[in-house]
């Protein structure tokens, strides 16, 4: 599917609040509600979106410190892969875990509320993980940048590469 300024129109405005009616989101991208659904639901069969999502303010939830983790495992075979990353998936600290390319295995990010609380996820969670021959942490000072998309996606010709 080759998806249009309209389509780009559609999916820029959603991105930025995902919780617009048909009605809101007709108007901003200039179709009629029922055809601007229609598009809406054409790009969620055809995957161009894939759900919808609150972004939470991790301040109020008291989750401070925001940790990244590189990962290097004792050996890349498949069965260790598989087990490692079936153990990320258990832990409920982990927000993100990224397979890498070069020398660390993986990146992980872990929010916690303190200092004392990463260190209890480090001992009872990271150090359990399955095969890990080195876990090396960075403290977040501050998110400079937080997007979900990037801004090129909306430039004319970004759909149907």
């Amino acid at each position: 599917m080759d998806i249009d300024r309209i389509d780009l129109a559609i999916i820029r405005e959603l991105e930025r609040d995902g919780r617009l009616s048909h009605v809101e989101l007709a108007e901003r991208v200039g179709l009629s509600s029922t055809a601007c659904a229609r598009r809406q639901k054409t790009l969620e069969e055809a995957g161009y979106i894939t759900g919808y999502s609150a972004r939470l303010s991790l301040d109020k939830f008291d989750l401070a410190i925001s940790v990244v983790i590189r990962i290097a495992l004792e050996k890349q075979s498949e069965e260790a892969l598989v087990a490692f990353e079936k153990a990320v998936q258990r832990c409920p600290s982990i927000v993100r875990c990224l397979l890498m390319s070069g020398t660390d295995d993986y990146l992980i990010t872990v929010v916690a509320r303190d200092i004392a609380d990463y260190e209890r996820i480090h001992m009872t969670q990271l150090s359990r993980l399955p095969g890990v021959a080195r876990l090396h942490s960075s403290f977040a000072l501050r998110s400079i940048v937080d997007r979900a998309v990037p801004p090129e996606v909306f430039m004319p010709g970004a759909g149907g590469r």
